[in-house]
Order: structure tokens, then C-alpha cells, then sequence
């Protein structure tokens, strides 16, 4: 990380917390909002990468990131995206894209210490060059999951790299046990990418991000269903605070206490070079609180597979009323790795103090 880079963080940290900035948010936001609005501090509680790229000629040998994590039945599995190949918009000569992601799965008793599936990938296309980025199962906030007619449903984004490529589009699949699924639907939403589903009293909300031009912004759409979705008619995410630069992206919400909270990554510097994720509440889904010292997790220098980038997260609050993150990260240019590994941290939430200490394992 460069000089420019520290100092900028220390200024816009300075900036977040001063009390004009917070008095000048705090008018702003409903009192039922506050208490979410407070310092948010994400501790990384594992030794190293929960998840590495596959060995070499394993179909995540090169790129592995967007981590979805659900628990059934006292296990907690993990679907992720992962390919081999060449990423033309890492290289420094012109090259063809080489990418094309497949579904993994690995599983874990605790959800820090995970095996892969000894046969991944366990969903790839079978049209030509198409990739399945970005997976979202339906479950609680809790991270169990919502079977409907005894299956998992899963919405994803996919797309196909490199020239005369399709643009990211929304697709849905099930499965009765997270290994075997069904044939992709017809895509369900175009230009869009990154979704992630709740089932409410309004039916299936979905927030994603709008790719295309910068800058990337994220939307809204309900569903009765979750197949035919209707979009809100703006944006609900835009580019508004100092750190965020050129996209919003990977948005991730869940609903407690009906209080909507959405975690999502933006680049915190020109330059692109490095990812952030910021935190922001609402009272309905489509009116947005960010939180006043955004970004609450960014890279560490100091564990050089996560030193760079960190986003497309999975979150779920635990039993014990704390929060826990699953992310993808990057390490220090030169970029060879779109993704590099996958990472975990826990944040123990708004009200600490009134609940007993985390049993082992959480």
C-alpha cells in the first residue's frame, strides 16, 4: 500500500468520525437506525485463507471469489465461482479471456475450516464459454435455509468474458441437496449481476448491481414469485461518499428486526488497485442509510492474501447474536489472480454487552 494510499484512509478516517459528520448523519436517519450506525470493527479470526485455489488443472486453479454460505441441517456449506485462464483486464498486453467460472462447494462444522467437495464443480454451463458468477441462496438471516417443495433455490448472475461476450444477466436453479441441480432458467432480469434474494412479507426482494457504464450503481426488484421481477424505478445505491469510486458492487443484505442492512464494495481508490466494503441500513429496502465511517473491513497489508482487495461477501448473523463474513480477496500487484483465496471474520454486533461470550467455534 503506498504512501498516498495511507494517507488518504487517514484522512477520510478522520472526516467519518468527526462530530460534524456524524451530527449532520445522525439528523438524517430514523432513531430505529442508530443503533446499527455505530463503530463496526470485523476481526479476522483464522490464520490464513479458509478456502485456496485449486491445484494445478482443478476448474479453480486460477480464480476463485463470491462466496455463498448457508447452514443445513448443523453443517455450513459454501458455494463459490471458481475458473482457470487468463483474465484479459489483468494482463498488460492484449489477450484473448480465458475465463470460464463453475460452481464449487465446500462444507465446514464451525465456518472457519472448510473441505471442498471432493468432486467440484457441482454446476458448470453447458453453453459454450458461459460462466455462473455470483451465487445467492434463499435463507434466513440466520443463514439456514428456505427449502420451497423440499429444494434450495439459488439466483445467480452469468455472463460470458471477452470480446462479443453476453452481458451479465440473472438466472435461477434448485436442488435438493446443494450438489445436484437443475438446468438454469432462462435469464430472469438482464444487466444485472450480483443479486441477493430475501423472501419477506412483500414476497422476494432482490438487490443487485447494475453493471455497464461507470458509474455501477445498485437497484431493487420484487417478485411474487422469484421469477418474473419488477425493478424499481431508481437506483437505491449511488455513489455518495468520499471512498467510493467508478461502482457499488456485491451488494449483500439481510433483514433483522426489520431493519434492512446491505454490505457492498466499491474502490476506494483511482487507481483500482484496491477494494473496500461498506455497510448501509434501511427501513424499507430502497431508502439508504450509509454508515458514516465507511468503510467498515478493508484490506490488511499484513496478511498478504487479503492485502489488496476484499469483497463479494457472504454474510449471516450467528446463534449468539454476532455477525460473521465470508470474502474474497487479492493480493498485491502485479494481479495474476482475479480472486485469490477466501477469507472469514466475525463482528460481534450492536449489543454486545447484553449477550454472553461466543461459544467455541463461532
Amino acid at each position: 500500500m503506498t504512501l498516498r494510499h495511507l494517507l488518504s484512509i487517514a484522512l477520510w478516517a478522520l472526516l467519518s468520525i468527526s462530530p460534524i459528520a456524524w451530527n449532520t448523519v445522525s439528523a438524517q436517519v430514523p432513531d430505529s437506525l442508530h443503533r446499527w450506525l455505530g463503530p463496526q470493527e470485523w476481526r479476522r479470526d483464522v490464520d490464513g485463507p479458509i478456502l485456496s485455489l485449486g491445484k494445478s488443472g482443478a476448474f479453480d486453479d486460477t480464480h476463485m471469489f463470491a462466496p455463498t454460505v448457508a447452514v443445513d441441517e448443523g453443517r455450513f456449506l459454501l458455494w463459490y465461482c471458481g475458473s482457470r485462464g487468463v483474465a484479459h483486464d489483468l494482463s498488460r498486453q492484449p489477450v484473448p479471456d480465458e475465463r470460464v467460472f463453475s460452481l464449487g462447494l465446500a462444507t465446514s462444522a464451525d465456518g472457519k475450516r472448510f473441505e471442498k467437495y471432493e468432486n467440484n464443480p457441482v454446476f458448470s454451463f453447458d453453453e459454450h464459454r458461459l460462466s455462473i458468477l455470483t451465487p445467492c441462496v434463499l435463507r434466513d438471516s440466520d443463514g439456514s435455509i428456505l427449502r420451497e417443495d423440499g429444494k434450495m433455490r439459488m439466483w445467480f448472475s452469468s455472463a460470458r468474458f471477452g470480446a462479443g461476450g453476453r452481458p451479465q444477466a440473472v438466472g435461477e436453479m434448485s436442488s435438493a441437496d446443494g450438489v445436484h441441480w437443475s438446468n438454469a432458467s432462462p435469464s430472469l432480469l438482464e444487466k444485472a449481476y450480483a443479486p441477493s434474494v430475501l423472501k419477506t412479507p412483500r414476497g422476494y426482494e432482490m438487490w443487485y448491481t447494475e453493471p455497464g457504464k461507470y458509474p455501477w450503481r445498485i437497484r431493487h426488484a420484487r417478485s411474487d414469485d422469484g421469477k418474473k421481477w419488477n425493478v424499481t424505478d431508481e437506483p437505491v445505491l449511488e455513489i455518495t461518499q468520499p471512498w467510493e469510486h467508478y461502482i457499488l458492487v456485491y451488494p449483500s443484505v439481510l433483514k433483522i428486526d426489520g431493519v434492512y442492512l446491505m454490505w457492498y464494495a466499491s474502490y476506494p481508490h483511482e487507481d483500482r488497485e484496491t477494494t473496500a466494503i461498506g455497510f448501509a441500513v434501511s427501513l424499507d429496502g430502497v431508502k439508504w442509510h450509509k454508515h458514516p465511517q465507511n468503510p467498515v473491513l478493508r484490506p490488511d497489508p499484513a496478511r498478504p492474501w487479503e492485502s489488496h482487495y476484499v469483497s463479494s461477501q457472504s454474510i449471516i448473523r450467528l446463534p449468539d447474536g454476532s455477525f460473521r463474513i465470508w470474502y474474497a480477496s487479492r493480493k498485491k500487484p502485479p494481479f495474476t489472480n482475479l480472486y485469490f483465496a477466501l477469507n472469514t471474520a466475525r463482528w460481534v454486533g450492536p449489543d454486545a454487552e447484553n449477550r454472553p461470550s461466543p461459544s467455541p467455534g463461532q
